[in-house]
């Protein structure tokens, strides 16, 4: 677990920024009179009329559909027991901000100062108006199994006490992965329980709902194991799990033999000499914290065949409960559900179980300092900073809520997952905007990937094809791609072209000899050439035997883009090719070009640039706005290099009297409407969206700047202008990035076709 003092912690909660970790923040305009007038009064009282009509309006004209109310009274503290309701709100604004970081939910934090639970009760009841949603947090049992009962009956919102269902769901997910591994079935196995509390009896019921028996189930308390007849501190809740008596008695004696051990109890209780006695390939979550029932390395110490997931993050197999509340009640406050159903928790740990055997996100192995991470004993529960886990997980409780009739706003299940992936920020938007359209052409389109040795390339085209983005095509060798594969774990067959076997080396390197003779070339030049994995993917494509060809991820730029001209040239009609990137920051999309290919182009060469990224932004369907950018504003600063920048800006004005440009003006002047408004209102363009760079050196300066330093989120390089769709990667993409320029070289394809 990460390391810090107990300064370090309090000085964390008091000193950053306000004491404390959450705050209000509007979600409209608060600048003018008119502004507040609309916020308060008088205008407030519009909705306020039309919630009185229609009570549902509240979910239109108030925060309440994306607001969850975090109750506690402190009386079962992250393992730290009954401290308060006052000493509870660290944790429960700790809560609040998770629910906000990973799911993009609204919290209020409320701490109710009684051990009585009716009082609880009461108060949740008189508050719940304000709420889409209520999250029972650190109330200790059986208290806790009551209030949640009652308040279900009462309310029309999902209430979800997290300490009881958030552990199961996510160890229900990692049992039903660890069982696929060692190859056992739910219906087969005995699970022993250490522990009787909340988390404990929901992670048996929910096991149960996976399809283990009820009899296989063996719970044990302080006490010892729960058998039927037993008198000493039981309640009707244990009832329900208690088991025959068989004259098990301890710990020791129910865990003899068993196939799974759950830990939801305390420190230390299981030994080394209890994991031997368990069944073959035993599966031990040990889910105490801070310390665990048994440590991971005495359990493997013990037992070379064991799994083993525990709630801390320095180990393997995290059971963490961020990976289920939020995005449950994502997915419930998007349907309005009236409930949290036992359907809807089960579909969470099933969608959560199947995305342990995706592909895991290079941004999820860079998060973690892993080079790989895939399903096996070492990963059979998805990380907490999967940013898939939304996207799965939402949309499977809100169709589940669908599907059992407490949901009273029905969705469609492909849009909201893209809703979804838009709350992720518009990289996502641009990024769905892209493969949408791809996939709209069958994922018949051929697309060859140069460096098909590369573990990223496979994973991509891998995923390519998955997502029917494109039918993917990997030059290599045959023996080292198939290695590769069984490396990765996936389950992918995909077209190789080995340059030594390839039937058809023959037919291309004469059909290059015919194209460069007359550049030096002779035929024992072409034969030698056509085995360059970038000449071969550009032939592919001159010859039909493709549509699209993509490298870059381990040559320099030079080596796709040189022999991408010299065999497909500029498109027809143009006299060169650019490069533009798209630049994401906060909720502004830019282009920048060009930042990849002409080092120091002419005025007319300037022209031609702006007109292929302004056309390219109306593909994007954004309304280009182009400014010319130079270090003068407007002929402020007479110079050749400014002169330059304004006889293109001439030059476009003339091709091009549909199109909003103007410059040469500075890169703030661009961007900035109010310079534009305050000094040069005669600008045609006020806030530009396509960047024009004056040369090669200073678009290439300034996208890596805003990259690096103002963490904004740069896609590309995307050629325009080729002859064929042929696009580059930079060196050490990750598999998003590359799958993201498939989806670009399939759109380039189809814009070609129209």
């Amino acid at each position: 677990m990460a390391k810090f003092t107990r300064e370090d912690a309090l000085e964390y909660h008091r000193l950053k920024g306000k004491p404390g970790k959450v705050a209000i923040v509007p979600t409209k305009p608060m600048d003018t009179q008119r502004d507040l007038s609309l916020a308060y009064s008088p205008g407030v009282a519009e909705p306020v009329l039309e919630i009185e009509k229609n009570p549902d309006d509240a979910y239109e004209y108030t925060s309440k559909g994306n607001l969850v109310a975090v109750v506690s009274n402190g009386t079962a503290i992250l393992g730290l027991g009954d401290r308060g309701a006052l000493a509870g709100k660290p944790v429960m604004e700790g809560k609040g901000v998770l629910f906000k970081k990973f799911a993009d939910i609204d919290v209020f934090d409320i701490e109710v100062d009684s051990h009585d639970p009716d009082e609880i009760i009461k108060v949740t009841k008189a508050i719940a108006p304000t709420f889409g949603g209520i999250n029972l947090e650190d109330i200790k049992a059986p208290e806790c199994f009551y209030i949640e009962e009652e308040l279900k009956k009462i309310l029309d919102i999902p209430v979800f006490h997290d300490d009881q269902h958030g552990t199961a769901i996510i160890s229900s997910a990692g049992l039903a992965s660890a069982l696929e591994v060692v190859g056992k079935k739910h219906d087969e196995i005995r699970i022993v329980i250490s522990g009787a509390g909340a988390s404990a009896i929901s992670c048996a019921e929910l096991a149960i709902s996976w399809g283990v028996r009820r009899e296989n189930i063996m719970l044990c308390d302080t006490k010892g194991v729960v058998y039927k007849g037993r008198k000493e501190g039981m309640n009707k809740y244990k009832d329900r799990l208690a088991v025959e008596d068989k004259g098990h008695r301890t710990l020791a004696d129910a865990v003899a033999g068993a196939d799974v051990f759950y830990g939801l109890s305390v420190a230390n209780v299981l030994t080394p000499e209890m994991v031997k006695t368990m069944a073959g390939d035993p599966i031990i979550f040990a889910m105490a914290n801070p310390d665990p029932e048994i440590r991971p390395e005495l359990a493997k110490e013990a037992r070379k065949d064991v799994i083993i997931a525990t709630g801390r993050s320095d180990y393997a197999n995290q059971v963490n409960n961020v990976l289920g509340f939020p995005f449950i009640f994502r997915g419930a406050l998007d349907v309005r559900a009236k409930q949290i159903t036992e359907e809807m928790k089960f579909a969470a740990s099933k969608a959560l179980a199947a995305l342990t055997k995706e592909d895991v996100p290079d941004s999820v192995l860079r998060a973690y300092g892993v080079s790989s991470m895939k399903f096996g004993r070492e990963y059979i529960i998805p990380k907490p900073l999967d940013p898939r886990v939304l996207l799965w997980e939402a949309p499977a409780v809100a169709e589940m809520a669908m599907k059992v009739g407490v949901a009273r706003k029905p969705v469609d299940i492909d849009e909201y997952r893209e809703q979804l992936a838009y709350r992720q920020g518009k990289g996502e938007r641009i990024r769905y905007f892209f493969q949408n359209h791809a996939r709209s052409s069958g994922g018949t389109k051929r697309v060859v990937f140069a460096e098909g040795e590369e573990q990223k390339i496979i994973r991509a085209a891998h995923q390519v094809q998955e997502e029917g983005i494109a039918t993917p095509v990997l030059i290599g060798r045959k023996l080292v791609i198939d290695k590769r594969i069984s490396e990765l774990g996936i389950e992918y067959q995909p077209e190789i072209v080995d340059p030594v076997t390839f039937f058809k080396m023959e037919a291309y390197a004469k059909a290059y000899y015919e194209l460069r003779q007359r550049k030096g070339s002779t035929m024992k030049d072409a034969f030698k050439k056509v085995h360059d994995p970038n000449v071969l993917g550009s032939m592919m494509v001159k010859l039909g035997d493709a549509d699209a060809f993509v490298s870059g991820l381990t040559f320099d730029y030079p080596d796709v883009i040189r022999p991408a001209l010299q065999i497909h040239h500029a498109a027809s009609g143009g006299s060169l090719v650019a490069g533009v990137y798209i630049m994401i920051f906060e909720e502004k999309v830019f282009l920048f070009t060009d930042a990849t290919v002409n080092i120091d182009p002419t005025a007319e060469q300037l022209a031609e640039i702006a007109l292929l990224a302004a056309d390219y932004a109306k593909k994007l369907e954004i309304d280009p706005h182009v400014a010319f950018l130079s270090f003068s504003n407007f002929g402020s600063t007479p110079h050749p290099f400014s002169d330059k920048v304004r006889k293109a800006v001439g030059l476009v004005k003339a091709r091009r009297p549909d199109l909003k440009v103007d410059g040469e003006m500075q890169a703030d002047t661009a961007v900035v409407p109010e310079i534009i408004e305050e000094r040069y209102p005669f600008s045609a363009v006020k806030d530009a969206n396509v960047l024009v760079f004056p040369s090669l050196e200073s678009a290439n300066i300034a996208y890596k700047l805003l990259a690096r330093l103002g963490n904004a989120k740069a896609i590309g390089p995307i050629l325009l202008g080729t002859g064929a769709p042929v696009h580059v990667l930079q060196t050490g993409d990750d598999v998003n990035a590359i799958v993201q320029i498939a989806s670009v070289a399939v759109m380039d394809v189809m814009g070609r076709g129209k």
